[in-house]
């Protein structure tokens, strides 16, 4: 499929759209994780606006693609898009992380749009295999992706999964990994490197594609080859900037997990207009 121009400038001032919502959440909130969610907000942007099959007016549509978020600390973008999507009114995400919100700190099913609670790390791909495997069972075309983070990667439950997927030829799967080199005690390749992740999902019996998780065409043309890819499953290796967006959270450790202040979030705001 041929996107024009029109439409990769929609997206991309949509993703822009989805940071400044993120980053009001979290000054809000006081507490959160900025830095994987603006990482992974084109990846998932073009996802739901272009791509994927949904209707936010009936979020149980058995016909529906799904969509799983293994990195779930990172749900400041999932409930940023489902609200922008029209799943629930957008003031509801000035209500993140408190008591009593639909909106919590890891997602859960409360919330319209989401199947599965997620937040213990390394889970999500079999969880995505799951509904894989459901789909052919109940003899349905729908799609499944799965957003997995690069640290979540060094858990074994990830790489049993990945066997799995392969073993089963789930082409109806689609992992993508938000390769942005950080997790909470620093950076990846200090920490437990994952190179050569390219050749690892390779062996597994994966279709790889890499690709630069900030370029929207680049995306499209992704998620456009995973659907074209039969009998083995597909991952999107999408290598990304912590923080994207902000220049003052881009690569800063500090912002996995630190939520902006007012001050930092009025100076966010301002880049992102």
């Amino acid at each position: 499929m041929l996107y024009t121009d029109t439409q990769i400038k929609e997206l991309e001032e949509k993703a822009k759209q989805i940071r400044r919502l993120i980053i009001q959440m979290l000054a809000q909130a006081g507490s959160g994780h900025p830095g994987g969610s603006l990482s992974a907000t084109d990846l998932i942007t073009a996802l739901f606006f272009s791509v994927l099959r949904h209707n936010p007016k009936e979020p149980l549509w058995p016909d529906r693609d799904r969509f799983h978020m293994s990195k779930g600390h990172c749900c400041p973008l999932w409930y940023a898009v489902l609200g922008e999507s029209g799943y629930f009114s957008k003031d509801k995400l000035l209500t993140l992380r408190q008591f009593g919100s639909m909106l919590q700190g890891h997602p859960d099913r409360r919330t319209p749009g989401v199947d599965v609670a997620s937040g213990s790390l390394g889970q999500g791909l079999s969880v995505g295999l799951g509904m894989s495997l459901a789909a052919k069972m109940d003899k349905k075309d729908y799609r499944v992706y799965v957003l997995l983070g690069d640290g979540e990667s060094q858990e074994g439950n990830i790489w049993e999964a990945a066997m799995a997927a392969a073993h089963y030829k789930r082409d109806n799967l689609c992992a993508m990994l938000d390769y942005n080199g950080f997790q909470i005690d620093g950076k990846i390749k200090d920490i437990m490197n994952l190179e050569p992740i390219v050749a690892k999902w390779q062996a597994f019996g994966w279709h790889t594609i890499e690709i630069d998780g900030h370029n929207i065409k680049e995306i499209l043309t992704a998620y456009e080859e995973a659907r074209s890819t039969k009998g083995s499953p597909s991952i999107i290796v999408a290598h990304t900037i912590k923080g994207k967006g902000v220049s003052f959270m881009e690569n800063v450790l500090d912002f996995h997990g630190r939520a902006p202040t007012k001050e930092e979030a009025q100076k966010a705001l301002k880049e992102l207009e």
